[in-house]
């Protein structure tokens, strides 16, 4: 439960489905925090959750459940930021929201209530389903309501957490929800859409200072400087400070040399990509010739694909050349709604459109 509208309406959806509900809320921000306080409290890896908790709790005493808190900061900073800051510092673009699904949310917070509470499946305010495979296999599948989808976010869980999770929400319309929580008062009419993961700039995360390094073209022409390759991201055309005759992109990351390398929007397009630590969902292989919709980013619109499984990973060759494939986001392959498999892209081949 992390007191906003979501997670309290799918309390109260699983009390009236007859569950025999008890509410757990992770604490993730460190009382000695080396990190800024973000400028938004409405974010994740924020230290001003008072209000919050104290809303959980009277939340959870109207709905007649108990509720818990676990201390999972030890874990969150060891392996989500510790990964983001890894992934970030090597020139990639990681996302931090799967890593902290995967090993945190329902992974280590699961394992602490396994410990203290018997209970028989974990659920969440997510907007996703679960399907049940030909063969017995669970996948994440797309939700009701694809403005609201989270499946990109989940597509790391494991067969065990799926075989264990309810999603409440996952046939229901976000507007739904909305008239839902408004009935029964828990939230203010209008209540503002939570959490992004952290509420400032991301840089702050990493504990880099500024040095300066230069902005050249794929052929090692200098044509700018900046202050630290942390700050740039592939894909990124606003801020880089500089005047030329067409729209120029951040097209890789030199972490070694503290170089950004731009090009024009040509070659920002893709044509295949590698990914590793692969988890399959629907699936444990691909289908030979068999044409997958993939995202490579959370918000981006599904691309069309064919898949090979290699190594620890899959290869993608895409139907026609994307653009802004970034090495250290998360492909996700789907087969219609179900998830059959989430990688981390590690290599990309860029030959234009």
């Amino acid at each position: 439960m992390s007191g906003g509208i979501d997670s309290s309406v799918a309390a109260y959806l699983l009390k009236g489905m007859g569950y025999d509900v008890e509410g757990i809320t992770m604490l993730i921000w460190k009382k000695d925090s080396p990190y800024p306080q973000p400028m938004s409290a409405n974010s994740c890896y924020s230290p001003d959750k008072t209000r919050d908790l104290e809303r959980i709790r009277e939340i959870s005493e109207r709905l007649g459940i108990r509720h818990h808190t676990v201390d999972c900061s030890d874990l969150f900073e060891s392996a989500v930021l510790a990964d983001f800051r890894s992934e970030y510092m090597s020139g990639r673009t990681p996302n931090p929201c799967i890593w902290c699904n995967q090993k945190v949310k329902f992974g280590a917070m699961l394992d602490y209530a396994r410990s203290k509470i018997p209970f028989d499946f974990f659920a969440t305010g997510h907007y996703a389903r679960i399907g049940r495979m030909a063969g017995g296999r669970y996948a994440v599948m797309m939700a009701r309501d694809r403005a609201k989808d989270q499946s990109y976010f989940l597509s790391r869980l494991s067969q065990t957490q799926l075989s264990e999770v309810l999603f409440p929400l996952g046939d229901m319309l976000k507007s739904e929800v909305r008239a839902i929580d408004e009935e029964l008062g828990f939230h203010p009419k209008g209540e503002p859409e939570s959490q992004d993961f952290y509420g400032g700039d991301y840089s702050d995360l990493l504990g880099a200072t500024d040095r300066e390094g230069e902005i050249v073209f794929p052929d090692g022409s200098v044509i700018g400087h900046h202050q630290g390759y942390w700050h740039y991201t592939i894909g990124q055309r606003r801020g880089l400070g500089i005047a030329y005759k067409e729209p120029l992109y951040v097209i890789a990351i030199d972490a070694v040399c503290n170089r950004v390398i731009v090009g024009t929007e040509e070659s920002t397009f893709s044509n295949s990509m590698i990914a590793s630590e692969a988890v399959f969902g629907a699936s444990d292989d691909f289908i030979p010739g068999r044409l997958y919709d993939v995202k490579i980013r959370s918000m981006s619109r599904p691309v069309k694909a064919y898949a090979e499984r290699i190594g620890d990973g899959f290869r993608l060759d895409f139907a026609e050349a994307v653009k802004g494939v970034a090495p250290g986001q998360s492909a996700v392959v789907y087969d219609c709604e179900a998830v059959v498999a989430s990688g981390i892209i590690k290599e990309t081949e860029c030959s234009g459109k």
